[in-house]
C-alpha cells in the first residue's frame, strides 16, 4: 500500500474538494491511500512551506511562496514529473495568471487547481428591500458604506491586498522598483482612498477574513454588500448558507474597474515525497479539466481550469458566479513572489489596517512601508 499525506486549508472549498478527489483516486487505484489534513486560512498564508514539506507529500500553497520554493527546493518542480503536453494545457487554460503564478526560474512549482481574486458580493434581497443603489464607482461605494451595511475583510493580510489593488487600479503595480514600494503620488492617493472607505466600516470587519465576511452576510441581515473579498462560489450555491450571495465584478475608479490581487491555491509535491510517480499521477488527476468541472467542483471546489469557469453546469449551480467574475480574474494583479516578499507581506498589512481604522499621517506610513520593503529585499533565509 502506497500511503501519501497532504495538507490543505480548513474550508469546504479547500478540504472536501481535494478529499473527494483523493477518495475517487483510491477507488481507481486501490494500492494508493491519500489522507488529507487541514489548517486555518491564516496558517495557510503564513506557515513556511519548508516545515510542511518535511511532514507532507502534498501541499496546497499560496503562490507568493514560489520564489521561496525556487530558492530552497523544498518542493519538486513539476515540469520534471508531468508531461509537457499536460502542463501546456494548464497554461493555455489558466484563469488569468493563475498558472503563471506558480512558475518561477523557468520551473513549475505547483498546479493551479483553485483560482480566486477579490470580487464583489451582494445580498440582492436586501438591496431590493431597502431600496439601495447598487454601486458602480468608488464614490458610489464610499456613499453606500455610510449606511454601515458594507463589509470588508479587514485583517492585515487582506488590507495589504486591498492596497495593492488600489495602486494597480490607479496605474502602478507595487514592488517593481528596488527603491520604493510604490511612487509617493500613487501610494498616498491609494491610502487616502482606503481611509475614505475605512472610516465607514464597522470595527468588527477589521477582524474578518473573506470567509468571515461571507458568513456575516449570510448568517445575519446586517450587511448588503462586500466590495472586494476573495470569491467563494460556495456562498452562491443553493443550500450552502442561510442566505444566498450574488457575486459580481467590482466598482470602477475613473472608468477602470478595480484590478484586484490574484489569489487561489496550488497543488505542490514535497521534495521529501518517496512516491513521486504516484503523487504526480494524483496531481494530474485533480487538475485535469474533467475532474475540475466534475468531482472537484461538485464537492465544494473552486476550479483553476478555465473550461470549468466557462462551463454551463458550474455556472448554473452557482448563479453564474464564474462567468460574472471571470473578467476580474483575467485582469488581476500578480503579486510579488521574490524570495523575501513573505517578510514584507507579514509586516506591511497591520499599519495599513490601523490607518484605515483610525487615520493618521499617510507620508509617514508610506515611508514605514518603504522601510519594511527595503528589509525584505535583504532577506536570505525564512
Amino acid at each position: 500500500m502506497i500511503q501519501l499525506k497532504g495538507i490543505t486549508w480548513n474550508h469546504s472549498r479547500g478540504f472536501t474538494s481535494i478529499v473527494a478527489c483523493a477518495q475517487r483516486f483510491s477507488e481507481l487505484y486501490p494500492e494508493v491511500d491519500i489522507q488529507w489534513e487541514k489548517r486555518s486560512l491564516q496558517a495557510f498564508a503564513d506557515e513556511p512551506i519548508d516545515q510542511l514539506a518535511e511532514r507532507f507529500d502534498f501541499l496546497i500553497i499560496d503562490h507568493p511562496w514560489a520564489g521561496f520554493a525556487a530558492r530552497t527546493k523544498v518542493i519538486q518542480p513539476l515540469n520534471t514529473l508531468l508531461s509537457e503536453a499536460f502542463l501546456k494545457d494548464q497554461e493555455v487554460n489558466s484563469v488569468g495568471r493563475s498558472h503563471e503564478s506558480y512558475s518561477y526560474d523557468n520551473q513549475q512549482w505547483a498546479l493551479a487547481i483553485d483560482a480566486a481574486t477579490p470580487v464583489a458580493a451582494s445580498r440582492p434581497d436586501l438591496f431590493e428591500k431597502e431600496g439601495l443603489k447598487f454601486p458602480q464607482t468608488w464614490d458610489d461605494l464610499v456613499e453606500l458604506s455610510k449606511t454601515g451595511k458594507v463589509a470588508i475583510p479587514g485583517i492585515p493580510q487582506d488590507t495589504l491586498m486591498s492596497f495593492y489593488m488600489i495602486c494597480s487600479t490607479l496605474g502602478e503595480d507595487v514592488c517593481t522598483s528596488k527603491e520604493q514600494v510604490i511612487s509617493e503620488k500613487i501610494g498616498l492617493q491609494a491610502l487616502k482612498m482606503l481611509r475614505a472607505l475605512g472610516e465607514n466600516i464597522k470595527e468588527e470587519s477589521y477582524d474578518w477574513n473573506p470567509i468571515k465576511v461571507y458568513e456575516a452576510m449570510t448568517l445575519t441581515d446586517d450587511y448588503v454588500y462586500s466590495p472586494f473579498a476573495y470569491g467563494y462560489t460556495n456562498y452562491s450555491r443553493r443550500g450552502y448558507a442561510r442566505k444566498h450571495l450574488k457575486f459580481h465584478d467590482m466598482v470602477a475608479i475613473d472608468g477602470q474597474k478595480l484590478i484586484s490581487t490574484l489569489g487561489g491555491t496550488g497543488l505542490a509535491i514535497s521534495s521529501k515525497c518517496k512516491a513521486s510517480e504516484w503523487a504526480s499521477k494524483f496531481a494530474e488527476f485533480a487538475a485535469c479539466p474533467e475532474n475540475q468541472k466534475g468531482i472537484f467542483f461538485d464537492n465544494g471546489g473552486q476550479p483553476g481550469h478555465r473550461t470549468a469557469w466557462e462551463d454551463d453546469y458550474t455556472n448554473q449551480q452557482t448563479d453564474q458566479f464564474f462567468k460574472a467574475t471571470l473578467p476580474a480574474l483575467d485582469r488581476a494583479f500578480l503579486r510579488p513572489r521574490y524570495h523575501g516578499h513573505m517578510y514584507f507581506q507579514d509586516r506591511a498589512g497591520a499599519p495599513i489596517r490601523e490607518y484605515m481604522m483610525h487615520g493618521g499621517d499617510e507620508v509617514k506610513l508610506l515611508q514605514h512601508l518603504n522601510d519594511i520593503y527595503e528589509e525584505s529585499l535583504c532577506v536570505t533565509n525564512d
